[in-house]
């Protein structure tokens, strides 16, 4: 799969609930080969913005789109990696706001 597959895939399941891609497209596509470099060296799509447990049971809360993104969306504008963004922002190459980490720590370990 290619980047540019993978966020194809990922906008069309996700808008319909939301969830828009960031409008930086060289960011997407640089987020989209890190998922896919996870994929192939974990064999999931973890968040690349989060450290691994390197198990995929453990890690599911971080499975793009991973289990933070609803809150992250609603608080922040944007999830934790900036992949994905509200309506309101969906428009703005620019829009980075700084996201907190939800993740608890005894996750990754």
């Amino acid at each position: 799969m290619t980047p540019e597959a993978l966020l194809e895939a990922l906008r069309a399941s996700e808008e319909p609930k939301g969830y828009y891609l960031h409008a930086d497209v060289g960011h997407c596509l640089e987020t989209a080969e890190s998922l896919l470099d996870n994929k192939a060296r974990y064999g999931y799509l973890c968040c690349p913005c989060r450290l691994p447990c390197e198990n995929e049971t453990k890690d599911a809360d971080i499975v793009c789109p991973c289990e933070y993104r609803d809150a992250d969306v609603a608080e922040y504008g944007a999830c934790y990696c900036t992949l994905f963004v509200s309506a309101e922002h969906r428009d703005d190459p620019d829009f980075y706001p700084e996201v907190d980490e939800r993740r608890p720590p005894e996750k990754t370990v």
